[in-house]
């Protein structure tokens, strides 16, 4: 039965030093070997998802990325953009200008880079923790030239200011497409088009591949990855994940994970080494 993991990256995949043990890495290429699917699925950008991919050789057959938490699906091996969601510029210049007025860094991305009006203390924490290509431009939004698939606001305090913002957006801000407000992290407010989520993901790229919704498993930790525990066949939250991951997932792994938990994963559920739930 040929099955599909999808695997969020930071604090899933990756360690809280961002490395990927040997042991997940050992499970992943024995899925593949056997002809499974892995799905990256992550909340960074196409851009900042290469390094990730190429560190594990993730551009094999039967390799794909989906990207800026489902607005955009990746073949890794065909190195081709299969699906594609962004919103106009004209809403990603409100969502700026609300966020300037709330005192919150944000920023935006094209199809290449990270795209940041100055270098400052957010910048440089998320390319540290995000490796990403970045362009500086002063005249953002104004300049942008393509529809941006998400923006992002960060504080590096916590959420006194961003969930604020969150709560009252849809009342204070006029976009031209509906747009979802999620956290990623406790630091940074994900902003992308209403309907864009790891658990649509699942279900198109299932569809896309022939591959039936019950045949996926999905593992995270935070809140951009609900919509995809709850929509993948097995939903798997990490031993550190929150509280909402966990009570809304099918499997909570007993490592976490800087204890190899997605291997965990991996055996019990795609190699069935250990019996299912």
């Amino acid at each position: 039965m040929r099955k599909i993991l999808f695997m969020d990256l930071d604090d899933t995949l990756l360690d809280s030093e961002k490395n990927v043990s040997p042991e997940n890495e050992a499970a992943i290429n024995e899925a593949l070997s056997r002809g499974h699917v892995i799905a990256i699925c992550t909340g960074r950008p196409l851009s900042g998802t290469f390094s990730t991919i190429r560190r594990l050789n993730l551009d094999r057959e039967n390799c794909y990325a989906v990207c800026f938490n489902g607005g955009v699906i990746y073949d890794s091996y065909r190195k081709e953009v299969l699906f594609k969601k962004s919103f106009p510029i004209a809403d990603a210049q409100k969502v700026f200008a609300a966020a300037d007025k709330a005192g919150i860094h944000v920023q935006t991305y094209d199809s290449e880079a990270l795209l940041v009006r100055e270098y400052n203390t957010e910048a440089d924490y998320y390319v540290k923790h995000c490796p990403t290509p970045y362009k500086v431009d002063p005249n953002l939004p104004e300049t942008l030239s393509e529809d941006p698939v998400k923006c992002l606001l960060i504080d590096l305090e916590g959420r006194d200011k961003t969930e604020p913002f969150r709560q009252n957006f849809s009342a204070n801000v006029k976009t031209d497409v509906p747009l979802s407000l999620f956290y990623s992290s406790g630091l940074y407010l994900e902003v992308v088009r209403e309907g864009i989520s790891k658990g649509e993901a699942i279900r198109w790229l299932c569809g896309y591949l022939g591959i039936p919704v019950e045949n996926s498993v999905g593992a995270g930790d935070s809140e951009n990855d609900l919509p995809m525990i709850k929509a993948a066949g097995v939903g798997c939250a990490m031993a550190n994940a929150t509280d909402a991951c966990k009570e809304a997932a099918d499997y909570v792994t007993e490592r976490d994970c800087n204890h190899s938990g997605l291997a965990e994963i991996i055996h019990r559920f795609i190699l069935e080494d250990q019996p299912a739930i």
